[in-house]
């Protein structure tokens, strides 16, 4: 070959293969798309705080899933849809998910729960990425359930999950995480279980030695101590003194903020003396979110907001957003108790909810719940209760 030819034959290749390459680079700089969650998550960064908020209890009540019912799954995205935007909001975003959702188990309600595996899917395309599943109803399906709604929040990635557990490993192990510098720990306890036949590991129920070794463990390795506690008397705003015992333990182990669940109702807040130094912010109870249930207080939930300065670490500006769970039917079949009738599911802003509450069958206005939200939450430590344009 003669050495004009084999140096056009060396440029074909060298043009060849960096058209190979250019191309291929230009290919892998194309991300892949990413979830719902992940974009949210990257996408609220405020250097000047970090937005941790709270809601209350996801319940995947028989009429919450008839109405989230869609062709041959399910769509529980839609009842939020009202109050999205305030996720999107915010950093951390703390969800009691009420019912095991494993995906080997057939779907069932109230009393023994199993969500269908929309419900955590769409619980985290809402938004929510910090999950206690230590709750009454975590243990309804046995050991199996707990596993199963475990991996799928494992698919879902989730900034931490605690509360049930597939292994004593996994039940040692606490949920941390950082955001702009300052690292969060995240543990979860329920009061009781429905279902009574436990694993040793399978949930974490209150147990003091449990509740010291991994919140002395949380405080010596994080800024921020977040703690779960699904607790109280059901449909009472007061406080128990179980609740006032448990908080107490909380604060003297050094925790930051606990969210309350269990009562299905709002309850006071209360700052409590934390050990070390500071307080603990305590909400005994953040109610309902999603669900069904019939008595009004059981219908008016909301989302707890606690800003975080990420140059000193502490915590600033409580504040407390109410929201309104709406559901439609008559006064007919209110009086026959004809709950699948229900219709039109939806979350709003408590302040936004004046006509659809004129829909209800509730007899209330949104100037009564918010006085009394307003004076419930305030009975022993200052809440700003605000509304939606405010947040």
């Amino acid at each position: 070959m003669s050495k004009k030819k084999l140096a056009i034959l060396i440029a074909l290749i060298l043009i060849t293969v960096g058209a190979f390459f250019y191309f291929r680079k230009d290919s892998d700089s194309q991300e892949p798309s990413q979830s719902k969650e992940s974009s949210q998550q990257q996408a609220r960064t405020n250097p000047d705080y970090i937005r941790l908020i709270g809601t209350g209890d996801m319940l995947p009540h028989e009429t919450v899933n008839q109405a989230a019912k869609s062709g041959d799954g399910y769509n529980y995205q839609q009842f939020f849809d009202q109050v999205e935007q305030y996720f999107q909001k915010s950093d951390i975003r703390f969800c009691n998910q009420e019912s095991p959702s494993a995906a080997t188990l057939s779907v069932t309600t109230y009393p023994t729960f199993n969500a269908p595996t929309e419900f955590p899917r769409d619980l985290s395309a809402v938004g929510c990425n910090l999950i206690s599943l230590a709750n009454n109803h975590a243990n309804d399906r046995g050991q199996a359930g707990i596993d199963g709604t475990r991996e799928i929040w494992d698919s879902l990635n989730p900034l931490g999950v605690a509360g049930s557990n597939r292994s004593q490993s996994e039940q040692n192990r606490i949920a941390y995480f950082e955001i702009q510098g300052v690292k969060f720990a995240f543990v979860a306890y329920s009061e009781i279980s429905n279902n009574n036949s436990l694993t040793p590991y399978g949930l974490n129920l209150f147990n003091e030695n449990l509740v010291k070794t991994q919140l002395r463990e949380a405080k010596s390795s994080a800024d921020i101590v977040i703690v779960s506690a699904h607790w109280g008397t059901e449909y009472s705003p007061d406080i128990n003194a179980n609740q006032k015992k448990w908080a107490k333990s909380f604060a003297d182990n050094g925790a930051d903020v606990v969210f309350g669940t269990g009562p299905h109702v709002l309850e006071p807040v209360q700052k409590l003396p934390k050990s070390g130094g500071g307080e603990t912010i305590v909400f005994y109870s953040l109610g309902n979110f999603l669900s069904t249930q019939l008595d009004t207080e059981s219908l008016i939930g909301g989302v707890a907001i606690i800003d975080i300065d990420p140059a000193n670490k502490q915590l600033k500006n409580i504040s407390f957003l109410p929201t309104y769970m709406h559901y439609e039917w008559t006064a007919e079949q209110k009086s026959r108790e004809d709950l699948l009738a229900r219709k039109n599911l939806k979350i709003y802003p408590l302040d936004k909810s004046a006509e659809p509450l004129s829909k209800s069958q509730n007899n209330t206005s949104v100037e009564a719940q918010t006085a009394r939200v307003t004076k419930l939450l305030n009975k022993y430590t200052s809440v700003n209760v605000i509304k939606s344009d405010q947040f």
